[in-house]
């Protein structure tokens, strides 16, 4: 399998940022980790390797970025403003840093000149994974999303200004965020899997309101809720990702 290791300096957030690239040809994937997880976290805790066949035949090529949790939604900073401030500079890294190399790096290998990245996580990656979709369409064409909750509220409380609210899924999806976002997101392929086993709350619940919403603004998108034994755990992502994929590849 073709690896590369990247670091890089980034100017939104202050300090170096790292990501590896898995495969040498294929749609781009863009996995964020769960919680206080780093770009090495897929590969030590097995996704890579449950993804390997699909990597190796060309059909994906996966980039592992870092996450700063600690520094935003579970920061534990008494102000929430500055937390969510730094959530922003988070996804401007991801957006105006991350992004570009990520499609470079696609369009070479592919032999293309305009592509498009999915973006998939599990837990607090299925968050990111959200926003970062929701946010840039129109370079972000497909999400994997597993056992996530895409509400603000489970971080910040109630506590809702419009810093909060626009990181926040399953509230400015409701409103006309996506007004200007629509046409791309009919187009998109959105897959959003949850078990029904132990941990899964408030997985289930928001996968369901999820489904609800997009439906609502007529957004095609597959909710697909596993077994009441599928509990929220890395071996069940590593039977769902690789599933999803084979269906919509």
């Amino acid at each position: 399998m073709h690896t590369e290791y990247h670091k890089h300096y980034s100017s939104y957030l202050g300090r170096d940022m790292e990501y590896k690239v898995y495969g040498h040809a294929g749609k781009a994937l863009i996995a964020f980790p769960t919680m206080h997880g780093n770009f090495w976290q897929w590969e030590d805790l097995g996704m890579i390797n449950a993804l390997q066949g699909f990597i190796n035949d060309g059909r994906i090529q996966v980039f592992t970025g870092d996450g700063i949790d600690g520094e935003t939604v579970k920061s534990g900073n008494w102000d929430k403003l500055a937390s969510i401030h730094r959530y922003d500079q988070y996804m401007n890294y991801m957006q105006k840093e991350l992004l570009p190399r990520v499609l470079e790096t696609s369009n070479r290998v592919n032999n293309e000149s305009d592509a498009k990245a999915w973006t998939t996580g599990a837990s607090m990656g299925a968050m990111h994974a959200a926003n970062f979709f929701f946010h840039n369409p129109w370079q972000v064409d497909g999400i994997i999303a597993m056992s996530g909750a895409y509400a603000m509220r489970h971080f910040f409380g109630d506590y809702l200004p419009d810093d909060i609210y626009r990181w926040s899924p399953l509230d400015y999806l409701h409103g006309s965020f996506i007004d200007n976002r629509w046409q791309e997101l009919q187009k998109a392929r959105i897959v959003f899997v949850c078990g029904q086993g132990a941990w899964e709350e408030p997985g289930i619940t928001d996968t369901k309101l999820m489904g609800e919403v997009l439906a609502e603004r007529d957004i095609p998108a597959w909710i697909d809720l596993w077994g009441y034994d599928v509990e929220h755990d890395w071996p069940q992502w590593q039977k769902q990702l690789p599933y999803v994929l084979s269906k919509i590849l």
